[in-house]
């Protein structure tokens, strides 16, 4: 279990109800939740990886906190990085709990800040500090936070985004350069891998060549958005870790912005991962489009698993690469 929510339960005096479920809100994959009933345990969590991870451990998980009709006995929130996706998730918590609302963070994700907002509202308990973070908690009847519920994501060119999703204020510039070299014909079968609220995609169906399109993401409320903004009835919606995702058929093209970043840690093994995957669903003439930060060391991977490998498009600070005739792994 969480550091700071043992402690809280062992002598900091948090006391959970001994009835009831009990909501946990956007845990990391990785924290341990061995401490709680796990047949009294709710987790809600959008991104498919961590969903993935507690479901194999036997959890009830659910991807949105409107799966559960009845109000929670008490909810532990794990402070998601975005304010005002957080405050999102203490609202609809303060409305479907009946007890205990437990708020649990790292100073880099705000905890701090959050502790001092609440104090505003209601009275708090707890604020116990340890491994760079703090957990407290409240009466979810002590107090409103109705003005916290998070409004429609911003209008950006037409398309609908949300909070806490990944480029939620605007176009990426990495995509948009992305999208500004692809070729006017890109291929039958193609899949956007990390799709995000579709701005990608989107740029893709303008094709009328293309005769379908994997939208393949991760994170639920973004593939929400997509659903929202993206209507072409060639578009299919896969809520998916890509790494794992199998495509129905062999593809054409595999268009990508892969994620490099787990939590605030860089990692560009996703990127690599990405690009195995990638390899894998094309067909033996297929072709991966890419956009990466300049930095990240994508080009080794790119030449063990694909034939030619060239640079079509960058600045300063991003390049687009693109491969094609994808080699089989060697077993």
């Amino acid at each position: 279990m969480s550091v700071r929510l043992t402690l809280a339960l062992d002598d900091g005096g948090l006391v959970l109800p001994t009835d009831g479920m009990i909501a946990v809100l956007h845990p990391h994959g990785d924290t341990d939740l061995s401490g709680l009933p796990r047949e009294r345990v709710q987790i809600v969590q959008p991104f498919k990886p961590d969903f993935d991870a507690f479901s194999d451990q036997g959890f009830t998980c659910s991807a949105g906190f409107e799966a559960h009709p009845e109000p929670f006995a008490a909810t532990v929130v794990i402070l998601p990085r975005a304010k005002a996706l957080t405050r999102d998730l203490i609202a609809r918590a303060a409305q479907q709990t009946s007890g205990v609302i437990v708020l649990d963070g790292a100073k880099t994700d705000g905890i701090d800040s959050l502790l001092r907002e609440v104090r505003k509202r209601v009275p708090v308990q707890g604020a116990i500090a340890k491994a760079h973070g703090k957990i407290f908690w409240f009466d979810a009847g002590a107090g409103d936070f109705s003005d916290w519920r998070a409004v429609a994501g911003p209008d950006i060119d037409g398309f609908r985004t949300a909070p806490g999703v990944f480029s939620a204020d605007g176009i990426d510039p990495a995509s948009a350069l992305l999208a500004s070299a692809l070729p006017d014909k890109i291929g039958a079968r193609v899949a956007d891998f990390g799709a995000g609220w579709g701005y990608l995609s989107a740029h893709i169906l303008k094709d009328a060549r293309v005769r379908s399109l994997d939208l393949v993401e991760a994170d639920h409320d973004a593939l929400d958005c997509a659903r929202q903004n993206i209507t072409d009835p060639r578009a299919r919606f896969h809520w998916a870790d890509a790494l794992r995702w199998k495509s129905p058929e062999p593809l054409d093209a595999v268009v990508m912005n892969p994620p490099f970043h787990i939590g605030r840690a860089a990692d560009p093994a996703l990127g690599r991962g990405f690009i195995e995957a990638a390899a894998r669903a094309l067909t033996p003439r297929g072709q991966l489009w890419l956009v990466a930060n300049r930095h990240l060391p994508y080009e080794t991977t790119l030449g063990e698993r694909f034939a030619t490998v060239t640079e079509v498009a960058g600045d300063n600070r991003f390049k687009v690469l693109h491969a094609t005739r994808p080699s089989r792994p060697r077993t």
